[in-house]
Parts: structure tokens; sequence; C-alpha cells
């Protein structure tokens, strides 16, 4: 009896799973799960990054506004019309080839079958707005290209610009020279549309950028579906981040944290950059004004410490502007490097000694303190003013560190600090001019110091007339032995950029330039 009672109640059971499962709610189920699983092939990404911020300039990805062209470029959203090779050559990118007619006068042939994200052609037309339109909102890029009138036919692109402008395909391959669809206009967000193999669909300013594939790429498919940048700018968490698999990749990571991701479950992806870390003197400060002070700094700095211990020797010391290995670089050098027993007597002979016996020096009733203006967002740049404390207090100097996100606004104020250390890229155009121009002019936008050179000021005229290679490189030595003779900056390192990833990313390549990161290349396995 009981055997013949659990038979029926077994098919009973039987019964009501199988009108369960014909029934529409468990067909709905089904396609659920069918869903879930489709949804569960979807490719996607995790990129942290410590600079993507607005204390870097970069609010957004809008390239036309401050220095939004370094996220528009290396997240993949724009491209220019030119681009670097790893070499730091130039070569076409939306364009093919150019014409260079005469001084004044640039024809270049765009790329046949382009479109933007929305699927609008990249025509000479779309090209014109996009320039124009940077040439009247982005202070630097006018000031670069110079540009008198464009001239849009087919897939000609005609610049002619008010004066002579050797290096305007290079600075076209700069970030802020990324191609957008004017027409689609840029959102509230700062997100425009661009080329690239991925496109914007949400951007929060210090938090994150959302970004799906570009179903219109014209370089190929791209292998990821959905990828997320997300802005951590404390180096520890994004340690933490990497290691708990909440990120992918890292860009920034801390030098103390490498050991940590040195085995097979990580890749490292390294290259030597033009990226230096320097600081501008103030020449309005009672302190950097003075000619004996900023030499005491310059050889009170121990470069060679800096880079073998605190950036575990990712880097290497500057010997001025541009790395060794430019053309237009290692010819000019500093004949003195780490030399504390020379500062300490130039400090002496120029009248700032030590009375009182407590360690720091002084002058006509002022103390040698100087105010050291930096920021956080570059890992190394706090390590970096550390350092410089204990060095330059070991001759008499009293260092007080600023390390702060408001930097931008404090630096444009020459009353509230003696010397501002930053991290920059002397030549993201191949090209020696675009330092100087940024920073040393009497008309450079950073030129944050009030720096001037009568003869510097007279070879960059020169040089911003000169097309020949050769010679172009020969001015920026000279130029460079200027500002190192005048001690108006002080050049500690330049860096090994590196990203970091899980093993199972591919396509994510550091690049001399510090561009180009997020690619039609990148998958992730």
């Amino acid at each position: 009896m009981k055997k013949r009672k659990s038979a029926l109640l077994l098919a009973a059971v039987l019964t009501a799973s199988l009108l369960t499962a014909c029934s529409p709610g468990a067909q709905e189920g089904q396609e659920e799960t069918a869903k879930s699983e489709g949804e569960a092939q979807e490719k996607t990404f995790i990129f942290g990054d410590t600079t993507f911020n607005a204390e870097n300039g970069e609010a957004d990805i809008n390239p036309h506004k401050d220095s939004g062209g370094w996220p528009c470029i290396r997240y993949g959203v724009g491209e220019t019309l030119f681009r670097f090779s790893d070499t730091m050559e130039i070569e076409p990118w939306l364009a093919t080839d150019y014409q260079n007619p005469d001084e004044l006068t640039w024809v270049i042939t765009l790329r046949d079958g382009v479109t933007f994200s929305n699927g609008r052609p990249m025509d000479a037309e779309a090209v014109k707005e996009c320039l124009d339109a940077l040439t009247a909102d982005h202070e630097r890029a006018a000031g670069d290209l110079h540009i008198a009138q464009i001239t849009a036919d087919g897939q000609t692109l005609t610049i002619r610009t008010e004066e002579p402008v050797p290096a305007l395909i290079n600075y076209l391959a700069d970030p802020y020279g990324c191609i957008i669809d004017m027409d689609a206009g840029i959102s509230e967000e700062g997100i425009v549309v661009g080329t690239g193999p991925y496109q914007a669909v949400s951007l929060e300013t210090d938090t994150r950028l959302e970004l799906v594939k570009n179903e219109n790429y014209w370089d190929g498919e791209p292998k990821i579906d959905r990828i997320t940048v997300r802005t951590i700018s404390d180096g520890d968490t994004l340690t933490m981040a990497l290691q708990s698999g909440e990120i992918d990749a890292a860009y920034g990571m801390p030098y103390a944290s490498y050991p940590l991701f040195d085995n097979d479950q990580y890749t490292f992806s390294s290259t030597a950059t033009s990226r230096v870390f320097f600081g501008a003197m103030n020449y309005e400060s009672e302190i950097t004004s003075d000619p004996a002070v900023r030499e005491a700094i310059v050889l009170g700095i121990d470069k060679e410490s800096f880079v073998k211990t605190l950036l575990g020797g990712n880097g290497y010391p500057a010997t001025g502007v541009y790395p060794d290995s430019f053309t237009f670089g290692g010819e000019a050098v500093r004949e003195d490097s780490y030399d504390p027993q020379k500062a300490a007597k130039i400090l002496e002979e120029a009248g700032w000694k030590d009375t009182d016996g407590d360690g720091v020096r002084e002058k006509d009733g002022k103390t040698l303190t100087l105010r050291w203006l930096t920021y956080p967002s570059r890992q190394e740049l706090p390590l970096l003013a550390e350092a410089a404390q204990a060095t330059l207090g070991d001759i008499g100097f009293d260092v007080e560190i600023n390390s702060t996100a408001d930097h931008n606004s404090i630096r444009v104020d020459t009353s509230a600090w003696d010397i501002y250390v930053s991290a920059f890229v002397t030549a993201p155009t191949g090209d020696p001019e675009y330092f100087f121009n940024y920073h040393c002019l009497d008309d450079s936008a950073q030129n944050d110091g009030h720096y001037h050179n009568d003869q510097l000021e007279e070879l960059a005229e020169e040089l911003s007339k000169t097309f020949d290679v050769q010679k172009r490189s020969e001015l920026a030595v000279q130029m460079q032995q200027i500002i190192l003779d005048d001690n108006a900056y002080v050049f500690c390192s330049h860096l090994r950029m590196t990203m970091i990833s899980r093993a199972n990313v591919t396509g994510l390549t550091a690049h001399p330039c510090d561009y180009y990161e997020i690619t039609a290349d990148l998958d992730i396995n």
C-alpha cells in the first residue's frame, strides 16, 4: 500500500512539473535564463586611473576644453588626423597624406570610409567644423596652429596659416586635435562624438566614464562591448581594487605596490616617456628670484636616489627638458649633478647664513623658507617633495610642502609659492617647440613663475619659422641650455609609464607619448 501511495505521489509531482514547464510563466522564466546567459557573454572591462580628474584639467573628454583631449584619445573615443609611431615618428591616422606647397599652406587628404560613432561620414567639412571650433575655444591650440583659413572640398582639407607653422602636422596629432562631430554637439557632461573604437554614454567628473563599442568603427571591430573607466586617485585604493579583481587594469599604480603584482596573474606594459617631474622657479618670489638660491635648489636635489629608491628604478634622472635618447635632448646638460657641499657654499657666499644655529639659513632678516607647491594625483610628486625636503633641509632650507588638489588655482597666485613642481610630457608632439611654447615664453599658457630671457625669446621666434628638422633640433638644444644655465627650472626625472593588468587582458600597451591606451586591440579572455 505504501509503495502504491509513493508511486501516486511521484506521478503527481512529475505531472505538476510538466504542467508548470508548459505554462507561460515557465516559458518566461526560461527566456529570462537564456537572456541572462546571453548577457554573460558580453565582454566588459574596468580600467582604474589615478589621473582622470578635474585636478589634472580632465573634468571631461571634450578636447576643446583644458586637457580633455587626453582622456578623449586615451580611452578610444577620439582620434587625430596624424599620430605617432612607437618611435615617435609622425604617421597618418584619420588622414592619409599631406602636402606643404608653401610655408603657409597645408593640403591634407582625409581617409575614405571613416564615420563618427553616430554614423555621420567624416569628410573635410566635418573636420573644418571641428578645427574652427577648436581654435575658437582652446587658447593653446589657437596659439599653436595660427590658422587663418580652412577650406573643405570632399576629402581634401586645405589649411592656410597666419604665419609659418613648421610643426603644424605634429600639433594636429596633439590630443586637442581629436576630430569630433560638432553637429552632434557637446553634452553638459562633456561627452563628445568621435571616430574612435568606443563611444561615451555617461560621464561623472572625478568618478567614472562609461563606454560602449562603436558599431561604426572604421578600423576593425572593437573586441570589448562595454568599458568603465574609474577615477581612483588614491594609490592604495587602486592597488586593492586590482588585487581584489574590482578592476581589470590600472594606470598610475604606486611604485611601492609593483612587487604585489610581479607574478603570472598580472601583466606589466612599460615604456620610457618624455614625462618629466620638474619644478618651475617663481621669479616674483623673494626667495627664488635670487640666482644663488635657484642654483642651490638644483644642486640640492638627489635625483639618482629619488629614481632608485622612491621610484624603484621606474624612471631615469633628468639632465634637462628631454630624455637623452632624443636628438634634441642629451646635448644640453648641466655640468653639475647632486652636490650639497657646493650648494651650501653658494648660499654662504650669497649671504644666506645660519646665524642662530637652528639649521635654517637667513639673510637680511629673511629665513630661507621654500614654499613647495605640488599635487597628489601623480603618486610620484609627494614622494619627490619629501625627498627634496630632506636633502635641501641638510643645506639650510626650510621646505614647506603644500601638496593639494587645489594647485591649479594656487599656482596662478605668485605670492603663494616659491617653486611649483608638476609632471609634464615635454615632447608629446615629437617636436621640441612644445615645451618652450607652453612654459618658458612671455606668452606661454603656463609660464607660472613669469620667467623671461631675451635670447630665449629670439631663438623661439627663429624656431617657430624653421622647417628644417635638423636645424630645429639645434635651436632646441641652445634654448634648453639657456634655461638650464638660468636655473629657471629643475628637471628631476623622466618617467617610465607603466600599466598593470590582469593576465587575461591583452592589447593594453604603453606608448611613449602616453596617448593611445584603449584601442580596438584591447581584449579580455
